[in-house]
């Protein structure tokens, strides 16, 4: 059975490659370099997390919370971010190739930030980066 929370104390394994994570808690905790590859990390809250340099390459965080967190220099190519919180986090140096914006909520310096970087196409939802963002 997967926690419903973790705490920096309990990540030890940063590796959720694949796994089904599903509305689980992992508010401030450091995740730098973690692994999030294709995990299922719908409705999940990362609130005052670091996740610099992690890995959410084809994750679902879709409706997830990642309030005042860090993804600086993260790979989120082809990650699922629909409808999800993302108010003050910081994207420095974040691949979002082929990233699903839609209905997330961003301020316009972070739309400022990722539309720099913002290409493809999302491989599920077919949903072109830079419009997810509407980057102009």
């Amino acid at each position: 059975m997967t926690p419903s929370t973790y705490s920096e104390f309990g990540v030890q394994d940063k590796d959720f490659s694949g796994k089904v994570l599903q509305s689980v808690d992992f508010a401030r905790v450091d995740l730098e370099e973690a692994n999030f590859s294709n995990a299922d990390i719908r409705g999940a809250v990362f609130n005052a997390s670091n996740l610099a340099k992690a890995n959410l390459s084809g994750a679902d965080f879709s409706y997830g919370f990642g309030y005042l967190t860090n993804f600086d220099g993260a790979n989120l190519t082809n990650a699922n971010f629909q409808e999800s919180i993302l108010s003050f986090s910081t994207f420095k140096d974040a691949t979002i190739n082929g990233a699903d914006f839609t209905l997330a909520v961003l301020e316009k310096w972070q739309v400022q930030q990722l539309c720099e970087h913002a290409t493809g196409v999302h491989p599920q939802t077919g949903v072109d980066t830079r419009e997810s963002l509407g980057c102009k």
